[in-house]
């Protein structure tokens, strides 16, 4: 009888820990407008992260949502963006304050490809409680 109780509390247990968030894993969510485009949590199996804007028009907006998992709030501190061409040369930075999202043209960013002369770009996110920055995606606009 005892072993069946630890088996059915194991099973109740286990199957509990398959519903809750991903705790522990920073995230990040991008929208083209208002559409979700790209959605990743850090440390997941790496994908190629490619991030293809070459229908969308210069008014279009890029908005990045990323959230800190080891924060009340999720939001980082002294957060930016760069995009990077392919020899890791920043392109253009954009500083954001500690709330809400993080919203850029994509006239910016084709204006930055013209600089670069074509080159591969990548858009990288930046704050005081990530050390390295994460690259959040190759950006594709042909």
């Amino acid at each position: 009888m005892k072993k069946l109780l630890v088996c059915a509390f194991l099973v109740v247990t286990l199957g509990s820990l398959s519903f809750t968030t991903r705790f522990g894993l920073d995230g990040y969510e991008i929208f083209l407008n208002n559409k979700s485009v790209l959605k990743q949590y850090i440390n997941q199996p790496l994908n190629l992260r490619v991030l293809n804007l070459d229908q969308a028009k210069e008014s279009d907006q890029l908005r990045i949502v990323y959230k800190h998992c080891r924060l009340d709030n999720g939001t980082g501190t002294g957060r930016g963006l760069a995009l990077k061409d392919q020899s890791g040369t920043t392109l253009h930075q954009w500083s954001f304050s500690n709330e809400g999202q993080m919203t850029i043209l994509v006239k910016e960013l084709r204006l930055a490809e013209k600089k670069s002369g074509k080159n591969k770009l990548s858009l990288y996110y930046t704050a005081r409680e990530l050390e390295k920055g994460e690259m959040l995606a190759m950006i594709s606009l042909k």
